[in-house]
């Protein structure tokens, strides 16, 4: 990330906008069960949110720094962070849940590796699991906080087809002026 893109995603407004606004819109009426995935946590926004609300989150950061940042942060809390990439994780499979990711898709470098990320995220769910997230809307002001970062926006009406070509069900996505949200099954059977 740019440096003004780091600077945001650090501040405390946005992590006012995170726990006033993104999370209640994204998971309203979902139940993460006890055992969470988050991907993609960068500076643990979401993460402080999330902790209180299941027995154990784990996180997958692929940025080193970061996740050591987190790590230590968490440290002798119900979070575990991992430092992998989370289109192909060490992780056995069916172990969680529920997932999430929060305004992180966009920064996987390709539509490919973005689904395998979706795949990816299918195999360590539970049948019947949820995974559920957000991402923003491309506009101008948004591709210029991405200047010179990593930027592959995600098209919400192209998202519900690639999460049930991963072996979603029951896929919904709703959109508002910024950004769009998306909660998806994994099939119990």
């Amino acid at each position: 990330m740019n440096l003004v893109h780091q600077w945001l995603c650090s501040s405390k407004r946005w992590r006012q906008t995170v726990e006033q606004h993104i999370v209640p819109w994204t998971l309203e009426g979902i139940d993460l069960g006890a055992q969470a995935l988050e991907i993609g946590p960068g500076y643990g926004a979401v993460t402080e949110v999330l902790e209180p609300r299941v027995t154990h989150l784990t996180c997958i950061e692929i940025d080193p720094k970061l996740a050591a940042r987190l790590r230590t942060r968490t440290a002798g809390r119900n979070v575990t962070v991992r430092t992998e990439n989370a289109t192909q994780t060490s992780l056995p499979a069916s172990g969680f849940d529920s997932a999430v990711c929060f305004t992180m898709l966009h920064h996987v470098p390709s539509a490919a590796l973005q689904d395998q990320l979706l795949r990816e995220t299918f195999r360590l769910l539970r049948p019947g699991a949820i995974f559920a997230g957000t991402d923003s809307l491309t506009s101008r002001s948004f591709r210029l906080l991405h200047l010179f970062d990593t930027l592959t926006p995600v098209d919400p009406a192209t998202f519900p087809a690639r999460l049930s070509v991963a072996g979603f069900e029951s896929v919904r996505v709703d959109v508002n002026p910024w950004a769009f949200r998306f909660c998806a099954r994994k099939p119990k059977a």
